[in-house]
């Protein structure tokens, strides 16, 4: 063989191992999942409950779903959103759950 085809041959064989590495499975970066939200927004609170937007934010003005604020922000505390939906359910007669 010529130099020219060795140089070839040589250059062929290093990207068939390239090309052989590229086709390995990258490793999996780490999945972390993320923390679990205490303060939702009112739009999470809704979708949560299954009402609508307006609603929630009728319960928060009236008192009946406690909700703070962080400077301009308004947010509804993960348990306030389980303690207005027990109240419900409290509140209820009986013959209505058993429907």
């Amino acid at each position: 063989m010529t130099d020219r085809a060795t140089e070839i041959a040589s250059m062929l064989a290093k990207l068939a191992a390239l090309l052989a590495e590229e086709d390995k499975p990258e490793p999996q970066a780490e999945v972390r999942s993320l923390p679990t939200r205490v303060l939702l927004t009112v739009e999470e609170a809704a979708e949560q409950l299954g009402i609508g937007r307006t609603t929630t934010y009728a319960l928060v003005r009236s008192g009946e779903l406690e909700s703070v604020r962080i400077g301009r922000l308004r947010r509804i505390p993960k348990e306030a959103i389980d303690q207005y939906a027990a109240r419900l359910v409290q509140d209820q007669p009986t013959q209505q759950r058993a429907a």
